[in-house]
């Protein structure tokens, strides 16, 4: 992923207003963010933890999206969980139901969409194994590198797809 800055990635939101992309809390390491292993930038508020938020690039420019999960995680419902994005395992904690105002007047109207994700939507770091979940057993998968990355965007991209469904922008 090409390196943005806080102009473009406040620019990019779709689903929330012009203020609240203003005030949105960027990640605390975003000088050092590892720009080259992110297929997108997705990140939890700091000042806000129910809050997330997703970068990425769609349709020639990049489009950012106003996630909402559990302060808490899901503690306690289920002992691990698969992400829906990359599909690591993960203990209950580590993954979230991520949910987004749908884009246009049905997002205006309190229309949501819903996926199970990796808590700190760090998805990139996890398929290519920069960064390990708290899980003791990993899927032994015969996918190479190349194929689990396109399975994680087909399913992000399914999932924005699903935001963009029946929107009305007027």
């Amino acid at each position: 992923m090409k390196a943005l800055g806080e102009k473009e990635i406040r620019g990019s939101f779709v689903n929330c207003s012009k203020g609240e992309a203003q005030r949105l809390g960027l990640p605390r390491e975003f000088a050092g963010l590892p720009w080259a292993d992110l297929d997108f930038l997705g990140w939890r508020d700091p000042g806000a933890p129910e809050r997330g938020y997703l970068v990425t690039e769609r349709d020639g420019g990049w489009t950012g999206f106003a996630l909402r999960g559990s302060a808490s995680g899901r503690r306690g419902l289920l002992k691990s969980s698969i992400c829906s994005i990359c599909v690591t395992p993960q203990s209950a904690s580590g993954i979230d139901l991520m949910t987004a105002p749908k884009v246009g007047v049905a997002g205006r109207q309190g229309n949501t969409v819903g996926m199970y994700m990796c808590a700190d939507l760090a998805c990139s770091l996890y398929v290519r194994g920069k960064r390990t979940p708290v899980f003791a057993r990993r899927l032994e998968e015969s996918l190479t590198l190349e194929e689990k990355l396109a399975r994680a965007r087909t399913n992000l991209d399914a999932f924005l797809d699903s935001l963009y469904k029946d929107a009305a922008m007027a």
